[in-house]
């Protein structure tokens, strides 16, 4: 097993990305793995460049399927949860996690969290 790490662009406030730690941690416990660091960067890593920059279409989109609702403290920011797997249970972990992002399937919905799988 080896270090291996996860990715996610969202659109938050501390309440949902609380939440989608959750996802992360429920994922992580019904298989071989552990989290071994999370972090969340507002900067992206070795780069200038902010989340705002790379996710911000996820504000865009918020916006356009919540039009009547404040985003409140919700801001674009990149959850990076390290974990020690074997690339198969990182692949189920991940799967997992995106499909908790969005469980309705195939149908047009808006997710609670608007997010992308870095």
């Amino acid at each position: 097993m080896r270090a291996r790490t996860l990715r996610f662009g969202l659109y938050a406030d501390e309440q949902w990305l609380t939440w989608v730690r959750e996802l992360v941690e429920e994922a992580v416990a019904s298989r071989s793995a552990r989290i071994v660091g999370v972090t969340v960067a507002r900067t992206l890593p070795g780069s200038e460049l902010t989340t705002s920059d790379v996710y911000g279409i996820l504000a865009e989109q918020w916006a356009l399927e919540h039009p009547d609702q404040d985003s409140g403290a919700r801001e674009p920011v990149e959850l990076c949860v390290r974990l020690v797997c074997s690339l198969r249970s990182w692949r189920a972990i991940r799967k997992a996690v995106i499909q908790a992002l969005c469980p309705e399937g195939t149908e047009p919905h808006a997710c609670r969290v608007p997010w992308i799988a870095a």
